[in-house]
């Protein structure tokens, strides 16, 4: 089984910053695009970040000069830099990950639970 596990959520003031990580573990042959998503109340999910296992990263326009997304192979993990928060980025922020399990499988989309950043004054 794999788990993502994500920590760094928490409570900001506007302009501040916050620094998200995932972890992925268990049986992992093989980690290839990992990313973030959010959800705020009433509104559906939607991607903030991704990057790939060589280092491309793609994130949603509204994070664009404020976000940055990074990733430790060796760790099987995934970093979110968010600086100059507003309250629009106030949600729900979920990893997921791209992980193929066995050497002659498909690989499959993986979910953590999800960490809640809150932007308020």
């Amino acid at each position: 089984q794999v788990q993502l596990v994500e920590s760094g959520g928490g409570l900001v003031q506007p302009g501040g910053s916050l620094r998200l990580s995932c972890a992925a573990s268990g049986i992992i042959w093989r980690l290839y695009t990992m990313g973030w998503y959010r959800q705020a109340p009433g509104k559906q999910r939607e991607l903030v970040a991704v990057i790939g296992s060589g280092g491309s990263t793609n994130y949603a326009d509204s994070v664009k000069g404020r976000f940055t997304i990074s990733r430790d192979n060796a760790k099987n993990t995934v970093y979110l830099q968010m600086n100059s928060l507003k309250p629009e980025d106030t949600a729900v922020y979920v990893c997921n990950a791209f992980i193929r399990t066995v050497v002659d499988g498909p690989p499959s989309d993986y979910w953590g639970q999800g960490t809640q950043v809150t932007v308020s004054s």
